[in-house]
């Protein structure tokens, strides 16, 4: 068997080599892309007997995607995506200076896939379904986020300058259409006092009671409030113009996304089951489904599951000393969408809401419930999947009435 160690940058990889014994056989940098790939596989054929299958050749990498990963599991070598911070630690154990180098990097991935092969996880390709759903939700989610950002920068500009805008549109949102466009007619305090009730409700087309909010707005811009000086109100207004379009523009490809979440998702064999989970929509189940993957076998249980979801706690004990904490490393995108499915199925399913009332009975905090509630979902999901059956309220919590009747 060979064991490789794959310090990968973004134009080229540093590759050692070992063999069972732990000597190093060859170390060499590999340029990224068709010619890197070539020469890794003339160089596995020539270590490799000539009799040995490739999955024989075991890669240790620190990623778990991509076209090169994509590559060398596709020619049948058994590749192990790693944390960072799992190489981390297993090169402290090889030397505790505090050396770092590309090749010595390498070179703890090789020993680390030599020694504990048995710990890691190997790489499980998902269906091209999947990585398709991965690849315009976590665009979408970007996107989202970018909105968000720019938001709160125009929040903060507003408040520099334009207080009222804040008070007059705080119901509508400031990332609205109707705040987006009312916000580009009339940028400056001047300006938007002198908006009438006709070309406010022209903005709030669509929404309901459009006259009686109207005089809302007019009412709060014509009101006293304290600003800046002509020309930094102008300078102020300039800024805010431009981040109106920037949202608008953002408003627009994330409904476009949208779109394509929804089509893409809904071409999955599993997005029925997804969907019938409680508080589970398009969005939140396309997220769910690119962060869990669709690798058969992946997930050895409830628990391995609920262990990467990172909705399972971990124990720390030491001595007399235990500690009972939420897990902070976990993948940030999951833990969010498992949480809004949570906070979603409180409202939606009685089993949930019964189940999350229980545990605030015994003081746990909001959160904390959630995520309890997120870790009994994520169970559900899990047998749901494996028998490929939909959301069944009865046979999902029959343990917990089971338990309530005893």
């Amino acid at each position: 068997m060979l064991f490789v160690g794959d310090d990968w940058a973004e134009d080229h990889h540093d590759v050692e080599v070992q063999d069972q014994d732990g000597r190093v056989l060859k170390r060499v940098r590999l340029p990224e892309g068709m010619a890197g790939i070539t020469r890794f596989h003339d160089l596995a054929g020539r270590l490799v007997a000539e009799d040995a299958d490739p999955s024989q050749v075991l890669v240790c990498i620190e990623v778990d995607r991509g076209p090169w990963v994509r590559a060398l599991v596709a020619a049948g070598y058994r590749v192990f995506g790693v944390d960072p911070k799992q190489a981390a630690r297993h090169r402290e154990i090889l030397g505790s200076s505090g050396a770092k180098s590309d090749k010595g990097d390498a070179h703890a991935l090789a020993d680390m896939i030599r020694t504990r092969r048995h710990q890691l996880r190997q790489v499980a390709g998902d269906s091209e379904i999947a990585e398709a759903v991965k690849v315009v939700t976590r665009a979408h989610q970007r996107l989202l986020w970018e909105r968000t950002r720019h938001m709160l920068r125009l929040r903060v500009a507003l408040r520099d300058y334009f207080p009222a805008a804040l008070a007059a549109y705080k119901p509508l949102g400031l990332t609205s259409q109707a705040v987006l466009r009312l916000l580009a007619k009339a940028p400056t305090p001047q300006s938007a006092a002198k908006l009438t009730i006709s070309q406010i409700s022209v903005a709030l087309k669509g929404r309901r009671d459009i006259g009686a909010k109207a005089a809302a707005i007019q009412e709060v811009l014509r009101g006293e409030h304290l600003g800046q000086a002509p020309l930094v109100t102008g300078a102020h207004a300039s800024t805010v113009k431009a981040l109106v379009a920037v949202i608008a523009v953002l408003n627009s490809e994330i409904k476009t996304l949208e779109g394509e979440v929804e089509a893409h998702f809904g071409r999955h064999p599993d997005a029925e089951v997804i969907l019938s989970q409680p508080g589970m929509g398009v969005v939140l189940g396309a997220r769910v489904l690119a962060e869990f993957g669709d690798a058969e076998g992946r997930y050895a249980s409830a628990k391995a599951r609920k262990n990467y979801a990172g909705t399972s706690p971990i124990t720390r004990q030491s001595g007399k000393t235990k500690v009972v904490q939420a897990r902070f490393v976990h993948n940030d995108r999951l833990v969010d969408a498992l949480h809004l499915q949570a906070s979603c199925a409180l409202l939606h399913d009685p089993e949930v809401r019964a189940y999350y009332d229980q545990l605030k009975a015994r003081d746990i905090s909001h959160n904390a419930a959630l995520r309890q509630v997120g870790n009994r979902l994520v169970g559900i999901l899990h047998g749901c999947l494996k028998t490929h059956t939909t959301y069944d309220q009865a046979t999902a919590w029959s343990h917990r009435n089971h338990d309530l009747a005893a």
